[in-house]
C-alpha cells in the first residue's frame, strides 16, 4: 500500500477533475473510477493509501463497500464522501466528508 496513491470512486467528472487537480499538487498518483466495480479493480491492482468513496453510484451504493475495503485493505485511509445526509454503513475506521466541502476541509486530511 501506497501512502501517495489515492483513488476516487465517484461518477461526476467535474469532482473528479478537481479532486485529480488537487491530489497531483501534493505529488499523490491519482486513480478515478466512476463506478464500485472499476474502482474496486483499481484498488486490488494499485494498492492506494488513501480512497475517497461516494455513496451514490451507477452499480450501487459505495458506502456499503466500507466494511469490505476495510477488512481486506485495513491499512488504507477511506474516506467517505456524500452530497447526501445518512448513507449507511456499519464500517467504524474512516472519514467523512460532505459534498459540497472546501479546499481547507481536504487540508486536514492531506497536509
Amino acid at each position: 500500500m501506497e501512502d501517495k496513491k489515492v483513488l476516487i470512486i465517484d461518477d461526476e467528472d467535474d469532482f473528479n477533475l478537481l479532486m485529480t487537480d488537487y491530489f497531483e499538487g501534493k505529488g499523490f498518483k491519482v486513480f478515478v473510477a466512476p463506478s464500485i466495480s472499476k474502482g474496486l479493480k483499481i484498488l486490488e491492482a494499485e494498492h492506494p493509501g488513501h480512497i475517497l468513496l461516494d455513496n451514490n453510484l451507477p452499480d450501487g451504493y459505495g458506502w456499503g463497500e466500507a466494511d469490505f475495503i476495510l477488512k481486506n485493505y485495513p491499512n488504507v485511509h477511506l474516506t467517505l464522501i456524500s452530497g447526501m445526509d445518512g448513507p449507511k454503513t456499519t464500517a467504524t475506521t474512516f472519514r467523512i466528508l460532505y459534498k459540497p466541502f472546501v479546499k481547507a476541509d481536504l487540508n486536514k486530511l492531506f497536509s
